[in-house]
């Protein structure tokens, strides 16, 4: 057994021994039990004094947390003039959302996101936690104000317009995630959104390639995919559009031919899994090793791919169904679930999703699979 893994298992049984304790039990001199410590917990294996050790089979979101409004106009929309219109708010953000949907599903999950010293701040973190979100890695900045997303919707439900003021992620500095590394490399699977700066993206991405850390990212819109480095080896999981997929191939996406086309282009700058969501034609998807659970396509060297047709529901609302998508794609491989099978599990949230109202539904693991279950069923 190595020093390390010796270490590591004489604090597993004693959080609170000295390095002292350490030294006179391994034979080591106290700065050479300092140097190993050290080195633990930059890999994440201990999180600070006394030893804590981090929790198992976690996953760390981070990114955007924002307050979101809708206000549905109650009768025809028109422009230049004063709308009578029903307004509320929730809880929004892509990588606040993952980890609500993920904190619902019963994961052990945390949020790395910046809000302001604000009421909007406090009260957008007190919602998240009660979800089961791990929220004390939140970065509180002063004189700042929390993101927000305000959307205005006609009296058929269609989005007329929306406008975000996310300048507080600009404020988002590679130091601060620094800070937070023990945190983050505890966990299992690191999950990003690209609402960060590119410099910081980039640092993340480099970051879990030496570390060796799973990371997924979810690409929000096609003119934030520019945010992305063109090395991507590090990126274990991408979840974009058609066309996000098409920004980052640089090539139209379309239909199920063009996400395999986008697939070869996107795998050969280093990510090793794909989901490309494709509205009503459902979703694509393709990984670059050896393990899926479907035939190789003989035409690509990029690997293994396939399709999940999306559920018949009767649609309220899209807004949040990529985030579930995500969380549920995750949640299954979390539970050991082949990729195949996970991103049915993402269908079935994001189905689950879209017959609400809300940005996140009310998920729970039994239901998500009872409700991939009844899919593959009625596809019989």
């Amino acid at each position: 057994m190595d020093k390390e893994k010796q270490i590591l298992s004489l604090i597993k049984a004693n959080p609170f021994i000295t390095q002292n304790e350490l030294s006179a039990q391994l034979g080591l001199s106290r700065s050479a039990v300092a140097g190993y410590i050290s080195a633990l917990v930059r890999k994440g294996s201990i999180i600070g004094r006394a030893y804590v050790l981090p929790k198992e089979a976690s996953i760390v979101c981070i990114g955007g947390a924002n307050v979101d409004r809708k206000a549905h106009c109650l009768g025809p929309f028109r422009l230049r003039e004063s709308n009578p219109a029903a307004i509320a708010h929730s809880c929004g953000g892509v990588a606040r959302n993952i980890a609500e949907n993920l904190g619902r599903l019963g994961s052990a999950v945390s949020l790395i996101t910046l809000v302001g010293n604000d009421n909007e701040g406090k009260w957008l973190l007190a919602e998240t936690k009660t979800y089961g979100v791990d929220v004390s890695q939140a970065i509180e900045l002063p004189n700042a104000r929390t993101g927000t997303y305000t959307a205005i919707l006609d009296d058929r439900n269609d989005m007329i317009a929306a406008v975000a003021d996310m300048q507080i992620y600009d404020s988002f500095s590679t130091d601060m995630l620094q800070s937070k590394w023990p945190h983050i490399a505890a966990g299992e699977r690191i999950v990003a959104d690209t609402n960060l700066p590119a410099e910081l993206i980039r640092y993340l991405v480099e970051r879990c390639r030496d570390d060796s850390r799973s990371l997924c990212i979810n690409t929000v819109s096609a003119a934030k995919t520019t945010r992305l480095p063109e090395d991507l080896r590090g990126v274990d999981m991408i979840f974009c559009n058609r066309h996000e997929a098409g920004a980052l191939a640089g090539i139209p996406v379309e239909d199920q031919d063009g996400c395999k086309d986008a697939w070869k282009r996107i795998s050969a700058r280093g990510v090793r899994k794909i989901v490309i969501t494709l509205g009503e034609q459902g979703l694509f998807w393709a990984e670059a090793d050896n393990d899926a659970d479907t035939e190789a396509d003989p035409a690509s060297e990029a690997g293994r791919y396939g399709y999940v047709r999306p559920h018949k529901v009767n649609v309220v609302d899209v807004t949040g169904a990529g985030d579930a998508l995500m969380a549920g794609v995750i949640f299954g491989l979390a539970q050991g679930e082949p990729f195949a099978t996970a991103c049915r599990l993402g269908t079935a949230a994001a189905a689950l999703t879209v017959q609400t109202n809300r940005t996140v539904a009310d998920l729970n693991a039994e239901l998500l699979y009872e409700t991939m279950a009844q899919h593959q069923t009625e596809g019989l």
